[in-house]
């Protein structure tokens, strides 16, 4: 069960991304693991559908739920599509790191 945490940087103190498809970069945190893995979002700057095809990319990653302030209309009916839970957070000042200690308190 991996959970995709949108961001603003490639690292663990990197801000917390309250965009989706326009997100920077996505923390990829495997719980059983204990690992993360930063992507970069390749279609942050895309002129059209950077939702649809970043919801498209959480899929190929594995993830079950992704963590992010807003998810637009056609992301949300994607991911919805493929089973993946979406949960956002109005948190703009943590970081990455932050998120992750909270997911492994719970």
């Amino acid at each position: 069960m991996k959970t995709i945490i949108t961001s603003t940087g490639d690292k663990l103190d990197s801000k917390f991304d309250q965009r989706f498809g326009r997100a920077g970069w996505f923390c990829v945190y495997d719980p059983d693991t204990k690992t993360s893995n930063f992507i970069e979002n390749n279609f942050k700057n895309v002129n059209g559908g950077a939702g649809t095809k970043s919801s498209e990319m959480a899929a190929e990653l594995g993830a079950s739920q992704i963590i992010s302030g807003d998810f637009g209309p056609k992301a949300k009916s994607m991911l919805e599509k493929f089973q993946i839970q979406m949960i956002i957070l109005d948190e703009p000042n943590l970081c990455v790191k932050d998120i992750i200690d909270q997911i492994t308190k719970n």
